[in-house]
């Protein structure tokens, strides 16, 4: 199925599904995890790396690539 998607096609879908589900579930893991044990190196590792999802959705979403 990938196959018949175009690059630009197939980074959309990423960017704008995969990216924010997966930074949503390592936030929503993380914030569970630190009221149930307290704030730990594992929680906060969980809910930096939701926002590093979000900022790289931020940083990747708007920006067009130039072609030479």
């Amino acid at each position: 199925m990938w196959l018949f998607l175009t690059r630009r096609l197939r980074m959309w879908l990423i960017l704008t599904v995969v990216v924010p589900l997966a930074s949503g579930l390592l936030r929503r893991l993380g914030t569970a995890l630190e009221r149930r044990n307290g704030p730990g190196a594992v929680s906060g590792a969980l809910i930096k790396g939701g926002d590093l999802g979000d900022r790289a959705r931020a940083r990747l979403g708007g920006r067009r690539g130039r072609r030479s």
